[in-house]
């Protein structure tokens, strides 16, 4: 759970807020503090607005990223923005102010105590002020807007949505650059391409010139960094490996049945059918859906864990993120199967809230929808097992009366914490799944 706070704060007592938690007085500038709980930091992807910009109140301010949820931060306030405190791919821990705001003296907060007044400083001598006219003239201050006289842009020029920043930096542009159609000022999609397709076309016209090529450094997305942190921290876990075949021909069968049913025409995948295994199988082995709590490290503790939420890994257009399905074991398979499609929609759209992406207690990973047969999956940590589902095939297979037949095969690979899981229960759970695979049926007598 995320909460967002305004304080109305100038820079002295800001600072003196961050460090004693005393309440501030009020004051004409406004700081957009942080507040997290259970998340101790954020990383900035984006601002909406740059530093002298005019802010309306609930407008988007900035885009954030936690635990691969990417959400957008509004303003409670109206007022102009006077400093923004981080940039762009900036990490930022709980409790740090995000920007300044300054707004209108009285416009909120009027039941308040005014601020204590200013000290009254003695007017200056002819000589004095002649004095601290001279030195400004020596080394004037720029005004705040002096960039914004410059540029005759919309003060949302540089907005953008996600798809269109993506964009930008698939192809290392600027996006003040590019003048936008849409509505203020904003950059569109096909804006970008226009521009594209212009330096291309005068690059084609250009004379050719052939350049050594160098290497280049380029920073990792938020959504890499976030998964450079998550595996480092997996693989200091003893993984061990455990890898079946599955004959799916039943359940392939039973699905096709399921899809002709003009009074349910709703698609039920075949990974909602293993997210229910997983979670009837977790009823006899629940050692496979506990974390480790190694808090004492002279003395860990197993922290068994009474509800089931399985988490799916899904591919998604900023990169790999992990939903998922809460309480498996009180949901049908049809349940499951409206949860995973409402998650992946989020996904794609990049709407996935924290809440969707903690508590997971143990995973599953579809590959094989990309391809692969064959994998490797790696824990994810505070679980100690994670299944990868490989391409199905089609082979030629025995069947009980010893004829030749045409069989759906599919490989499970399961990783297990090695450090509390043995191989004979990671074999026995993964048996029991196999089960229920293969006779979809068993599934039915097992259901609450």
């Amino acid at each position: 759970m995320i909460d967002w706070g305004i304080r109305h704060l100038d820079q002295a007592e800001a600072w003196a807020f961050w460090k004693t938690s005393q309440a501030p007085s009020v004051s004409s500038r406004a700081a957009l503090v942080l507040g997290l709980l259970r998340i101790t930091e954020v990383q900035i992807i984006q601002w909406y607005v740059e530093e002298g910009a005019y802010i309306e109140e609930w407008k988007p301010l900035c885009q954030y990223q936690s635990d691969k949820a990417v959400d957008d931060i509004t303003s409670r306030y109206e007022g102009v923005v006077k400093k923004l405190h981080f940039q762009a791919d900036d990490t930022v821990p709980t409790g740090k102010a995000l920007c300044d705001i300054e707004v209108e003296d009285g416009k909120y907060f009027e039941d308040s105590p005014p601020p204590a007044p200013e000290p009254v400083q003695p007017s200056p001598t002819p000589a004095a002020a002649s004095q601290t006219q001279s030195v400004e003239e020596v080394a004037p201050t720029p005004p705040i807007n002096a960039v914004r006289i410059e540029t005759p842009k919309s003060p949302y020029a540089t907005l953008a949505t996600p798809a269109v920043r993506g964009l930008l930096k698939a192809h290392n542009l600027d996006i003040t650059e590019i003048s936008g159609t849409g509505k203020a000022g904003r950059v569109l999609k096909e804006d970008v391409h226009r521009f594209i397709a212009s330096r291309e076309s005068a690059a084609a016209t250009g004379p050719t010139i052939t350049a050594p090529q160098a290497e280049t450094a380029v920073n990792l997305t938020p959504f890499q960094s976030q998964m450079f942190k998550t595996m480092t921290k997996s693989l200091n876990v003893p993984h061990f490996l455990f890898a079946d075949e599955l004959n799916i021909n039943q359940i392939t069968s039973l699905r096709r049945k399921l899809a002709n049913d003009p009074k349910d025409p709703q698609k039920i995948t075949f990974l909602s059918f293993v997210v229910k295994a997983v979670s009837l199988a977790l009823n006899e082995y629940p050692l496979l859906n506990a974390k480790i709590d190694a808090s004492n490290p002279d003395k860990p503790q197993l922290i068994m864990r009474p509800k089931h939420n399985i988490g799916v890994a899904m591919d998604t257009p900023n990169g790999l993120i992990v939903p998922n399905v809460k309480d498996v074991a009180s949901r049908s398979i049809l349940d499951v199967a409206s949860e995973i499609s409402r998650l992946s929609v989020l996904g794609r759209e990049g709407k996935l809230t924290p809440a969707d992406l903690s508590g997971g207690t143990i995973t599953v990973s579809n590959i094989g929808n990309i391809g692969g047969t064959y994998l490797s999956p790696v824990i994810i940590p505070n679980e100690l097992a994670i299944l990868g589902i490989g391409k199905s095939k089609t082979v030629p297979i025995f069947d009980e009366a010893g004829q030749v037949t045409k069989g759906e095969l599919v490989n499970f690979s399961w990783s297990a914490d090695h450090r509390v899981v043995d191989g004979a229960t990671m074999a026995r759970m993964a048996n029991r799944i196999r089960g229920f695979i293969e006779s979809p049926e068993l599934m039915l007598l097992n259901l609450r």
